[in-house]
């Protein structure tokens, strides 16, 4: 299922509007307008709020340094308490399409170009309700992901679950291609 592009791109935004609010005001803007959808303008929003505060956050690529490249959120994982019930609760009320339901566990709801990833919390490692991690997908991920790997090395982050590592307020996030 491919992900939908954003409705902002490079060269979207003139170099004038170079802060988080510049941005976002320019995307309420085309909201306004007519030029995008409620469900764009969210997205959008989203995706340049995160991007923003990511970059913000992250310390400049040294000379030898990259940056890994998020260009989708790929899924949210959702820990609850009877994956059946939230499953049917989605689905039942929002539409979302049901994938991948192990019909033990887990399942995946599809809505749009997202993914809604609901697990048992019972079968998790903290066994905790709530959102467990949000997965990004990175650009070019399965030719550079040695790069990649190695990047996060020289930064001296530790991957804590395979291409998952904690975020400067122990959040989970998960990295990698478009298949995770």
């Amino acid at each position: 299922m491919p992900n939908r592009e954003p409705s902002w791109h490079a060269g979207y935004f003139q170099e004038e509007d170079s802060t988080v609010e510049q941005i976002v005001a320019k995307l309420v803007s085309e909201f306004e307008r007519g030029k995008l959808t409620r469900r764009q303008l969210i997205q959008d929003l989203t995706l340049a709020v995160t991007a923003g505060s990511a970059l913000s956050a992250a310390p400049a690529p040294g000379a030898e340094g990259t940056v890994l490249q998020a260009i989708y959120i790929n899924h949210v994982s959702y820990q609850v308490a009877d994956y059946t019930k939230t499953r049917d609760f989605y689905a039942g009320l929002f539409g979302m399409k049901v994938a991948e339901d192990d019909g033990k566990t887990q399942c995946r709801l599809l809505f749009g170009d997202n993914i809604l990833a609901v697990r048992n919390a019972s079968t998790r490692p903290d066994k905790k309700i709530g959102v467990d991690h949000i997965a990004y997908t990175i650009a070019n991920w399965d030719a550079e992901k040695d790069a990649n790997l190695a990047e996060i090395t020289r930064r001296g982050l530790k991957l804590t679950q395979g291409t998952s590592m904690l975020d400067p307020d122990g959040l989970r996030v998960q990295f990698g291609g478009y298949k995770q």
